[in-house]
């Protein structure tokens, strides 16, 4: 079982729900799925018991989820298989469903329970045939690399005032923020929001210097505690969240000073927090998605790292998920964003060319966030490793990261 987590945005590039997308299996190493098993295990609903198995506080703490439903599972005892709070579910389906009696029926009935309910891939030719069902749909996705969603937008506004438009399909700030100013969409979802900075020149906001500063102290192999002691000083934030993290640790004595914590923590595990607590604070003029996507790279990456025979680079290739987004961060391209902060070697080449030992765990974690299916599929096979490992990978950087920011909420 393949699945990842895809975020939905509103006009302030908040997340307000995330969508489930998976795949059974690898259908590289299993060509029966294309054929005679394609249907096998088709009453699933895997995003549901995605979230069974994950809790949904996990996936996300007050969002909705869209989980994909098709035209054999939409007739799944739901209620059986997860017992998460129904307003909590939007069922996601597609053209695939027809708009039968059989079929509203059964939408009518997962109403009355209390779930919503959605519906994406229509062509415009369809829309008059959908009719009975867009009147009971809470959203509809508009893909606007396939159809004029601006016209689609008028249709649907005039004749469903109370459904909400999700804007798929979103690969630039510039179109993100063309539709968001034509207005009448409620959700945005794309990868606008992490597309890289290619040219221009942005001065780094003042703070940000010294949080580069410290990550250049840092990431050099043998670095002096004191000295990134005395830079963590110079910012309020940092110094709180060190103290408290390291006096945590100590069971009969306190940690009164900068220098006395660092030396605490030690100089592998120093590196490792700030690498993340610094990266968090330079993300915090961007959207969370942002700083989630980052930190969740990190760990991933991490966890890859036995699959692929490198349990040895577990900081590199923490390091790599960590600032895969650093130029949208520091707002230049990446070749300038990582002399600024002194990366080299092997995450360097991962990034900056897609080359080098790292270079493959990028590559698949990039197409496995995508739920690009296919390509992760034929990868797997192209390196000879198995689903489940990578999928386990996975789910261990969801629960890492919801730990990590429970943890941040108690403080």
């Amino acid at each position: 079982m393949l699945l990842a987590l895809v975020p939905l945005f509103d006009e302030n590039m908040a997340v307000t729900a995330y969508s489930v997308f998976s795949q059974k299996d690898n259908f590289f190493l299993d060509p029966m799925m294309l054929g005679t098993r394609q249907n096998d295990g088709a009453a699933a609903v895997d995003g549901l018991e995605l979230i069974r198995t994950m809790g949904i506080e996990t996936l996300s703490e007050d969002k909705e989820i869209f989980v994909p439903i098709t035209n054999i599972s939409i007739f799944s005892d739901v209620e059986s298989v997860c017992d998460a709070p129904h307003d909590r579910i939007v069922f996601l389906m597609d053209n695939t469903i027809p708009p039968v009696d059989m079929y509203l029926n059964r939408l009518k009935e997962l109403r009355e329970k209390g779930y919503k309910l959605a519906i994406r891939k229509l062509a415009v030719s369809e829309f008059e045939d959908y009719r009975e069902i867009m009147k009971l749909v809470d959203y509809v996705f508009l893909d606007n690399r396939k159809i004029a969603i601006d016209k689609a937008k008028i249709y649907f506004t005039k004749l469903y005032p109370n459904i909400k438009l999700c804007a798929g399909g979103i690969d630039s700030m510039e179109v993100f923020e063309s539709l968001k100013a034509s207005g009448g969409y409620q959700l945005y979802e794309g990868n606008f929001y992490r597309v890289p900075v290619t040219k221009g020149s942005h001065e780094v906001a003042p703070l940000k210097v010294n949080y580069i500063e410290l990550l250049n102290v840092v990431n050099n192999a043998n670095f002096e505690l004191t000295k990134a002691a005395d830079v963590i000083g110079r910012d309020t934030a940092l110094t709180i969240s060190l103290l408290k993290m390291v006096n945590r640790m100590t069971v009969n004595s306190g940690i009164t000073t900068i220098r006395h914590a660092a030396a605490m923590l030690g100089q592998k595990e120093l590196r490792k927090w700030i690498n993340t607590a610094v990266t968090n604070e330079m993300y915090a003029d961007k959207p969370s998605e942002v700083t989630r996507l980052s930190l969740l790279r990190a760990k991933f990456a991490e966890n890859l790292g036995p699959i692929f025979g490198m349990r040895d680079k577990s900081e590199e290739l923490f390091l790599m998920g960590l600032f895969s987004v650093l130029d949208v961060i520091l707002e230049k391209p990446m070749a300038e964003a990582l002399e600024m902060v002194m990366v080299a070697g092997e995450v360097k080449d991962a990034l900056l060319s897609g080359t080098g030992k790292l270079a493959p765990v990028m590559n698949l974690m990039q197409q496995y966030e995508n739920a690009n299916w296919q390509e992760v599929s034929r990868l797997l096979l192209l390196d000879k490793k198995e689903v489940a490992p990578v999928n386990e990978a996975y789910m261990d950087s969801l629960k890492w990261y919801r730990d990590l920011t429970y943890d941040k909420e108690k403080k």
